[in-house]
């Protein structure tokens, strides 16, 4: 087994106490090299990339559509919107990520989700409190796109949740990790069309009855760690406005940007 930093063997030492298990945690990282957190190069210090996998992260920038959060090539002026954005009618206010979806961020994504990768979560979660901070500023409450119990348990973690524990936990803004449920199992939606997306997950998400005072009226921000085609994001985003969101921005850590600058 590859030791990748303590936090990834803390965490497999279940039955110390929490002040035990930061010394062990320090000793090891006074005794192993700290390593990048993507290809586990030598890095001067743990939970960092080491400049090459630096130099492959997309980051998005401004200038980019107010609405969508979708890269411009050229600053077109405030408040400028994308053709999606005027063609679009999603049911969300504002979009934004951290970074483009490929090369490197598509690794910590996909190791984040599949490969038990959690100890990717606070950095991830960094640059999209960065990316976000003013979706996050006007945010009344976070809330993670939801897990159907039956992947939950496959999973073991909500990739999701886990991302918007640690933006709320920078922020101070409240997390409610159920505001919205799954209440209906989907397919996977990779290797779907933009269309069979939104059929995939039309219907699968509830508000959580026991929120409704907290969603009535509320500015929500839903987090995800990868945004394609926007389908899942616009069910849960639709099943908070039916039950008295008055608006829902969307932050995630990448998202799927084609060449010429149109979401997919």
């Amino acid at each position: 087994m590859q030791l990748v930093g303590s936090s990834v063997f803390g965490a497999a030492l279940s039955s110390p106490t929490r002040p035990l298990r930061h010394l062990i945690g320090r000793g090891l990282d006074a005794v192993l090299p700290a390593q990048c957190a993507a290809c586990a190069a030598p890095v001067m210090a743990a939970g960092a990339l080491c400049a090459g996998c630096w130099n492959r992260i997309d980051f998005i920038e401004r200038p980019y559509c107010e609405r969508l959060g979708i890269p411009f090539a050229h600053d077109l002026g405030p408040g400028a919107l994308s053709a999606a954005a005027m063609a679009a009618a999603v049911p969300f206010d504002r979009v934004r990520a951290a970074a483009r979806y490929g090369g490197v961020a598509r690794d910590m994504v996909v190791a984040l989700k599949f490969a038990d990768r959690t100890d990717l979560a606070p950095m991830m979660a960094a640059w999209m409190t960065r990316a976000g901070a003013e979706l996050i500023e006007t945010a009344d409450v976070i809330a993670p796109v939801p897990l159907h119990w039956r992947r939950l348990f496959a999973r073991r973690h909500n990739q999701s949740a886990l991302l918007a524990r640690q933006i709320a936990r920078r922020t101070g803004k409240p997390l409610v990790a159920d505001l919205a449920r799954r209440v209906r199992a989907t397919r996977p939606q990779t290797g779907l069309s933009g269309s069979a997306r939104g059929r995939n997950v039309a219907g699968a998400f509830r508000a959580g009855r026991r929120h409704a005072p907290r969603i009535a009226g509320a500015r929500v921000l839903l987090v995800d760690d990868v945004l394609t085609t926007g389908a899942t994001a616009a069910a849960v985003a639709r099943a908070l406005r039916r039950a008295g969101a008055a608006a829902v921005d969307v932050l995630v850590f990448a998202r799927v940007v084609e060449e010429s600058g149109v979401a997919i």
